[in-house]
């Protein structure tokens, strides 16, 4: 079964992001936990726990359908060993803050060399760091996102999730999301029946799906292999309609959270209608 929904707003307070679900039909949602473009952040009282549990029990929506993403400031694999440090306990502060509202996993970006270190050097960081992170925290799934490749952002390769999965001290903690656009910019085409199967069976290979934790369906604005991360609508992008009917109705992608990220909100509902529409009865 599919569970469908959007990265919601939480602003006023995280249990807003649950009714906020509810508004657009949502099976399923992310949020952040605290403002994402800060470092530091107020701890969770228990008034605001006990609302947010209160409100998602309300919503219907489990929490295991319920995808947190980390804040943009986070970078597990910097160059400097102070920044690295200073991601690392603020990643480490998110893993915490989900596991006090009672969520299970944590969506992150991997992490960047800003071309100050190779990409094989980031990679060994980024590990170090989730499994720093894993020591230090319990319950709560480590959810890699790939990436379309901007910049100097790791994660555009099958490979280098495949690297951070073999390399973890506790495989069962640690997960992937692919993101439809970051997945398509990246170099992998989904677009037909033929090039979904081949770049499925790459991610099976590589990665494995029983490691499929989340997904975020969105169209793309730029083209295949662009490394460009822009979102568009779906079915308006150069993906087009045909890859999510697919997605909606391969079994292999079950059970987990599918969440929107396309630029207008306005359209959530109909797009979570319109994906629902696509499955085969």
């Amino acid at each position: 079964m599919k569970y469908i929904g959007a990265h919601v707003s939480a602003s006023g307070g995280v249990f807003n992001a649950p009714l906020n679900a509810g508004k657009i039909g949502a099976k399923a949602f992310a949020l952040f936990t605290k403002n994402q473009r800060q470092w530091v952040a107020k701890p969770l009282d228990e008034e605001t726990i006990a609302k947010f549990k209160a409100n998602l029990e309300a919503s219907g929506i489990l929490p295991k359908y319920v995808l947190p993403h980390d804040s943009y400031l986070i970078n597990l694999g910097h160059p400097e060993i102070e920044k690295r440090e200073k991601s690392l306990n603020a990643f480490i502060d998110e893993v915490n803050r989900c596991d006090e509202l009672g969520l299970d996993k944590l969506n992150f970006h991997p992490g960047s060399h800003l071309n100050k270190i190779s990409e094989e050097e980031c990679l060994e960081f980024i590990s170090n760091s989730m499994n720093e992170a894993l020591r230090k925290t319990k319950n709560v799934k480590l959810v890699i996102e790939n990436t379309a490749g901007q910049g100097s952002n790791l994660g555009y390769k099958l490979e280098h999730l495949g690297y951070l999965i073999k390399n973890s001290i506790d495989r069962h903690r640690v997960g992937v999301c692919i993101d439809t656009c970051h997945f398509f910019t990246s170099g992998y085409d989904i677009r037909d029946e033929k090039t979904y199967d081949e770049s499925m069976k790459k991610f099976d290979t590589i990665v494995g799906f029983e490691f499929l934790a989340g997904m975020h369906l969105n169209d793309s604005k730029p083209e295949l292999a662009s490394h460009v991360d822009r979102h568009e609508s779906i079915g308006e992008g150069k993906i087009g309609l045909e890859a999510f009917r697919l997605i909606m109705n391969d079994e292999k992608i079950d059970d987990i959270p599918m969440i929107l990220e396309t630029p207008n909100s306005d359209i959530w509902s109909q797009e979570i209608e319109l994906l629902y529409s696509l499955i085969k009865n």
